[in-house]
């Protein structure tokens, strides 16, 4: 091997340089006051795992992205994290057990086996909030709420924001008897919009509910989208109808609060079917070929970990967010120039600026006050009359 190629990086894992890293590490400062003044609580969790731990329930369906290693010290198989939301989940379940709601967001490194998507980052930093133990549309709506907050805060522009249900196809599919594998043909199919598969799926069904089903395929667009879903699932399970009025609560309450963001809905689109329960969503901005930011409710998932409780959250990533949005998040570069002396006080007068919140950069041997400016020093320590004092570089 080439010595250049000792260094060279997996495909998808990536450094952050400055001053990329401090714009990123300011963006997460941000991000995360942002969370704490809606009341959600940091919760840091662990890079790896034991394998059966880390894929426990939903977790399952990220085995293929997980990378796996065996502990040196038990022997056994254990993961890094491929995504935060189960291992939060797990905190809520198992650890705190609380009674009542519970706000909690985290920020953190994953590792992806596999990339999402091509040229997409392996590596990325996992942000987001989740709110448990309460299964009303105000927890949806709040967290959606606290994500276009989010996305406002980063000055992402020209967001777009998908809605659907999951709600309304598992009904639909309970009634009409589908078993699990011609439940996930169909769910193919419509992920697809295959209109002539859907139809033959569905053909042997009672008729009414056939319709329905192959309805969810055409059912997508505007406000207007709901108007018509109402229509066509006249009739429809009282579970289906239910979902289809939470998401036409949730919908009126966006437009609300959000006029200026487009909303989207298709109700055949089952983003994140085998981990969701009820509303999901995803933020999408032109030029950008996968959401930005996603969620939805999976109250269903702290069953594995002793303790169910309902749940809805969002995720999104730290370097797509930064790299995305507008907002300044340039941290002014600016400190003093301490020498290579050994005066008295000289020390003290340097704990005491830094104490203060500046940046002192004391010089090592060889340097001189002309390697000040490049290091982002515009004033320096000068010794007057015995006393160390701050000035102008130039004086």
């Amino acid at each position: 091997m080439a010595t250049v190629d000792r260094w060279l990086l997996p495909d998808g894992i990536e450094e952050v340089l400055p001053p990329e890293a401090a714009r990123i590490e300011t963006a997460r400062r941000r991000v995360l006051d942002l969370f704490q003044r809606w009341g959600y609580e940091l919760v840091i969790t662990p890079h790896v795992e034991f394998l059966e731990s880390l894929l426990t329930g939903s977790g399952q369906d990220l085995d293929l992205r997980t990378f796996k290693v065996i502990d040196p010290l038990s022997g056994r198989q254990m993961g890094l994290r491929a995504d935060i939301t189960p291992q939060v989940a797990r905190v809520d379940a198992h650890t705190l057990r609380r009674e009542g709601p519970s706000r909690l967001c985290y920020a953190g490194s994953v590792l992806h086996a596999k990339p999402q998507a091509l040229s997409t980052s392996r590596s990325p930093i996992q942000l987001g909030a989740e709110l448990y133990g309460d299964a009303s549309a105000s927890s949806d709506i709040e967290v959606i709420s606290l994500m276009l907050e989010m996305l406002e805060l980063a000055d992402v522009p020209d967001v777009h924001m998908d809605l659907g249900h999951v709600g309304i196809y598992r009904g639909l599919a309970k009634a009409a008897g589908l078993n699990g594998d011609s439940e996930q043909r169909l769910f193919d199919a419509l992920q697809r919009k295959a209109m002539d598969e859907i139809a033959e799926l569905t053909a042997a069904l009672e008729p009414a509910l056939a319709n329905m089903l192959r309805a969810l395929a055409r059912l997508c667009g505007g406000r207007q989208a709901l108007d018509e879903a109402r229509e066509a699932l006249t009739g429809a399970p009282a579970e289906v109808q239910a979902a289809l009025e939470t998401l036409v609560l949730i919908a009126d309450q966006l437009a609300a609060r959000y006029p200026d963001v487009p909303l989207y809905f298709d109700l055949g689109e089952l983003r994140g079917y085998h981990y969701h329960t009820g509303v999901v969503f995803a933020v999408f901005v032109p030029g950008v070929g996968q959401s930005i930011a996603q969620g939805g409710r999976y109250d269903d998932i702290g069953a594995d970990f002793g303790r169910a409780r309902p749940a809805t959250g969002f995720s999104t990533d730290l370097k797509t967010l930064v790299s995305l949005g507008n907002a300044d998040l340039s941290t002014p570069v600016s400190g003093i120039w301490a020498p290579h002396v050994d005066e008295p006080g000289l020390w003290g007068a340097i704990r005491e600026l830094r104490r203060q919140g500046e940046r002192v950069v004391q010089a090592l041997e060889g340097q001189s006050q002309a390697d000040a400016a490049p290091l982002g020093c515009d004033r320096k320590l000068l010794l007057s009359n015995g006393v160390w004092t701050v000035a102008s570089l130039a004086s």
